[in-house]
């Protein structure tokens, strides 16, 4: 049997929008955006960040799901037919190794940090998210030194976290991936909203963010700003690596794709902007430093819900939140090469599954090491968990954008693609090519040229 004639769906266009919604709105949303939004300058960078998804990330958006639907195969082996069926070079396959090299690093130091989040949800369980009678700031700063500079410790949560990205990714396409955004997706809406609500209840500083998340003031707005807003709104769809190319490669061909691009990345952005308004008046409220890096989730906030009435409930409500983020997310970056395994050699997914995961894991490691007895060990002013974050954030990530706008814009014929996008003969479809085609490039051209110097 042809693996076209084997090959899995999704169940529905909602099924899958859960899912790529969750593949997208993962930590990003809730770890990185809120402090990314902090360091330059609030409302202003957001307007950017707004208009770079409509013109650079939703158009890339679709081209990948249309990518995926025409190849109908792993991400390396669509591209080639694709390039090779319109006369153009198989070399273009290379672009699909530009992603799984992409999600394998990713996914390498994202397991680190979801094991995070598995050690924080356990800690407000257990009450260990009190200062009791020790300063809090001490007291959460040891603790988050303890859980990433503790070898064993550390690696037994990204372990943890590892072994249950591959529990869904081998149940298969509907039975793993799909169940469980059909129940995460929603929870975490709910888990949110609970946050926002509580945060507009609790304080009188729900106002201040708002309008620091909503009023912009062009003048704060510098061209680093500019760029980073850009990056970031390509960053958080998970586009650029295969993952939504793997993605469409499973979507029945009664889904319209630019209707169902469109409501993802609407929704993903809801997510990133409920969790600044989760977020950002608890920040106000105690006087924190809204750009204060990744330590504003892992210590800042622990400080903050330690102050609160009902404190460990909103901890736990918190990282439960942001491990549910993480562990919707994290299949998206193992599919793209598990299909590959699969369709290349294995045959069986469980045993493409073991063998990707435990590569994963291994370099897994090397991650969780930076942060303890390698921590010296250093390139460019990096210690590997930097780096793989520049690597990837500021060079593979746009990169691959970049190329995938150009393929689907300038190689795909109108025919091609007038029909299958659900937007045949209308303006949308030319607005669609002309940003593949000028918009896009000329901007992750110039985040990639930003992030090289």
């Amino acid at each position: 049997m042809s693996i076209k004639n084997r090959r899995e769906q999704w169940s529905s266009r909602w099924a899958f929008i859960l899912v790529a919604t969750g593949a997208a709105a993962g930590l990003g949303n809730i770890w990185k955006f809120p402090y990314v939004v902090g360091e330059s300058g609030g409302g202003a960078f957001i307007l950017v960040y707004l208009v770079a998804i409509a013109l650079v990330a939703l158009p890339i958006l679709a081209a990948e799901l249309l990518l995926g639907r025409l190849g109908n195969h792993n991400v390396i082996d669509s591209l080639r037919r694709l390039a090779v069926g319109r006369g153009y070079s198989a070399h273009w396959s290379k672009l699909g190794w530009i992603g799984l090299l992409a999600v394998f690093i990713v996914l390498s130091f994202y397991g680190v940090v979801g094991g995070w989040t598995i050690a924080y949800a356990y800690y407000a369980l257990s009450g260990a998210l009190s200062a009791g009678g020790a300063a809090p700031a001490e007291h959460f700063g040891v603790l988050f030194g303890r859980t990433t500079g503790t070898p064993v410790q550390a690696l037994g949560w990204q372990t943890a976290f590892m072994v249950a990205t591959a529990l869904v990714v081998g149940s298969g396409v509907r039975h793993g991936i799909e169940r469980l955004c059909r129940w995460l997706m929603p929870l975490l809406f709910v888990l949110l909203v609970c946050l926002v609500v509580h945060a507009a209840l609790s304080n009188g500083y729900f106002g201040v963010a708002c309008r620091f998340l909503f009023a912009a003031d062009v003048s704060k707005l510098t061209g680093e700003s500019v760029l980073s807003a850009v990056g970031h709104a390509f960053f958080t769809l998970s586009i650029g690596v295969g993952a939504m190319l793997t993605f469409g490669s499973y979507l029945p061909e009664r889904v319209g794709l630019t209707a169902t691009a469109a409501t993802v990345a609407g929704l993903d952005t809801l997510v990133a902007l409920l969790a600044g308004l989760a977020i950002f008046p608890v920040v106000f409220a105690h006087g924190m430093e809204p750009a204060a890096g990744p330590g504003l989730v892992f210590v800042s906030l622990p400080i903050a819900f330690d102050a609160m009435p009902a404190g460990q409930l909103l901890g736990i409500a918190f990282f439960a939140l942001l491990f549910v983020a993480a562990i919707t997310s994290a299949p998206s970056m193992l599919e793209p090469m598990v299909e590959y395994v699969r369709e290349r050699g294995t045959g069986s997914r469980w045993r493409a599954t073991v063998l990707v995961v435990c590569a994963v894991w291994v370099l897994g490691v090397a991650q969780v090491m930076s942060f303890s007895a390698w921590s010296d060990v250093r390139a460019f002013g990096r210690n590997l968990f930097e780096l793989s974050d520049f690597l990837v954030s500021n060079i593979l990530l746009p990169l691959g954008g970049l190329l995938i706008a150009l393929f689907a814009g300038w190689m795909l014929s109108p025919t091609q693609t007038n029909g299958r996008l659900g937007i045949a003969g209308s303006f949308l479809h030319g607005v669609w090519r002309f940003s593949l085609r000028f918009v896009a490039p000329l901007a992750l051209l110039l985040v990639l040229v930003s992030g090289l110097r």
